[in-house]
């Protein structure tokens, strides 16, 4: 008598996870916004944006299913270290940290502290290291699984001036990083860095004054919120991609003002 053949199993991949830093609104929110369109599982990270994290959280889910919101503050080494096994407990798995969150308060070399320098490398440069390691740990626990991380940095290292020295220095320091963790993480982990040019109004600038900077650039338009979300997309999915960083800023790198182009 035969026997039918049994079938190749078609049950569909689990759904891919990713950890937000930051994520419950400006860039952060539109890159889980563009991520969740793709097909993303968002864990929503945010600070002290409580109702902003669950709007993101309602958004996110309404496009890809269950999301769910953490709170975490970045500048503490220990709130950092849950903060990936928080998400584990709740999502189950993540396949990729894109590290959105960031600390940026003017000073200069006159202005200069210790101070001012610890705040931002805890919260820009160590907490990134802190959760690739977490979330390289994590894969070596799933056989056969990889991961990336997206490292957001700034044009500004490529076009260097005295402002806001203590968030440039921890932005440098997580670009150094890139390639010490891509070499050290590699071959279950990625590590790419995006860095965007000026994308978004602050509390230093009109609506009016960010239009016409962009138009400065050599094309005459820097970095939107969804060019920035599209790139950090880009390098989740290219495989190929690691120990570099992508500019997306309109080639405002090229240029050299006396100073930063977020100052009125």
């Amino acid at each position: 008598m035969s026997h039918p053949v049994a079938s190749p199993s078609t049950a569909a991949p689990a759904q891919r996870t990713v950890l937000v830093t930051g994520a419950a609104k400006r860039l952060g929110r539109e890159i889980a916004l563009t991520l969740a369109r793709a097909g993303w599982r968002v864990a929503v990270h945010y600070r002290d944006s409580v109702e902003e994290a669950r709007k993101t959280v309602a958004d996110c889910s309404k496009l890809s299913g269950a999301s769910a919101s953490f709170r975490a503050n970045l500048a503490n080494e220990t709130a950092v270290r849950n903060l990936l096994p928080s998400v584990l407990e709740k999502l189950g798995q993540v396949d990729a940290i894109v590290n959105s969150a960031s600390t940026f308060e003017h000073d200069t070399p006159e202005t200069f502290s210790f101070a001012a320098m610890e705040k931002h490398m805890r919260a820009n440069a160590g907490a990134a290291i802190l959760l690739s390691q977490a979330l390289h740990a994590h894969l070596l626990t799933r056989a056969g699984a990889s991961g990336a991380v997206v490292n957001l940095l700034d044009q500004k290292l490529w076009n260097p001036n005295p402002d806001f020295i203590s968030y440039t220095l921890s932005k440098a320091a997580l670009e150094s990083a890139n390639t010490m963790l891509a070499l050290a993480l590699a071959p279950h982990v990625r590590v790419v860095g995006v860095a965007p040019g000026l994308t978004l109004t602050s509390q230093m600038q009109t609506p009016e004054k960010l239009d016409a900077l962009h138009r400065l650039s050599p094309l005459g338009r820097a970095s939107t919120a969804s060019d920035v979300a599209a790139t950090v997309a880009f390098a989740l999915e290219n495989q190929s991609i690691t120990g570099t960083t992508l500019l997306v800023d309109g080639g405002q790198h090229l240029m050299k003002p006396a100073r930063n182009v977020a100052l009125p």
